[in-house]
């Protein structure tokens, strides 16, 4: 049976090719498989669950193709990398279609306000939050920052295209903040689990640095 270094999870929201060339650039001797088998991601070394698409339509699509329970698994057991969506529906509720994630954090995904949307010059600000945003390191932690910042500045720039927002119960999950224009969550840690609300395979060298750091990861 052949060998799964890395599984990406298909169940069909996402640009799943950007995310699986990105981890084939940054590890080119490890084994990179798009799959929508359960069988495949429970055997798989390590685990990236990306999304793009509406909360309700993800979850949908998620649990049509028997996925639930493969992703918890590997989330529990296993190097786990939630990126966009695949961030927010790690959570207990979302705003977005009023809709229930997978629990495994307590915790809400909420909307932009349009209320907050505007600098303190006045200047307007759109949403979705699209484009590059610097993120800002945090860990209950100070001396030692985790080890999917290793290398990468801190407030150095990743690219984003989100309307909503994790907003976790337990502060202590906060791995990163960005601000637009005020502070939000948009990486959490968690033993054997990081997930960002940015597009890592998207955001040029600090991207795949994340990228090349999460393949070397041993938590």
């Amino acid at each position: 049976m052949k060998k799964i270094d890395i599984a990406v999870v298909d169940y069909g929201m996402g640009n799943l090719r950007s995310v699986s060339k990105a981890l084939e650039h940054v590890a080119p001797m490890k084994s990179v498989l798009v799959t929508s088998d359960p069988k495949e991601i429970i055997r798989a070394d390590r685990v990236v669950f990306p999304g793009q698409g509406a909360m309700p339509d993800c979850m949908h699509e998620l649990d049509a193709r028997g996925l639930r329970e493969a992703v918890l698994s590997a989330a529990n057991n296993k190097p786990f990398l939630g990126i966009c969506i695949g961030l927010q529906m790690l959570f207990e509720h979302s705003e977005e279609g009023d809709a229930a994630g997978l629990g495994l954090f307590k915790g809400v995904v909420k909307r932009f306000a349009v209320a907050d949307m505007k600098l303190t010059d006045g200047e307007k600000l759109k949403v979705p939050h699209m484009g590059w945003n610097q993120v800002y390191q945090t860990n209950s932690n100070k001396d030692k920052p985790h080890k999917l910042w290793q290398d990468i500045d801190d407030a150095a720039r990743f690219y984003y295209v989100h309307s909503y927002y994790v907003q976790p119960a337990d502060e202590n999950l906060i791995a990163g903040i960005s601000e637009y224009p005020k502070p939000f969550t948009c990486a959490i840690a968690s033993n054997n689990l990081f997930a960002v609300q940015f597009h890592p395979e998207k955001s040029a060298s600090a991207g795949l640095q994340l990228l090349s750091n999460f393949i070397e990861w041993q938590p």
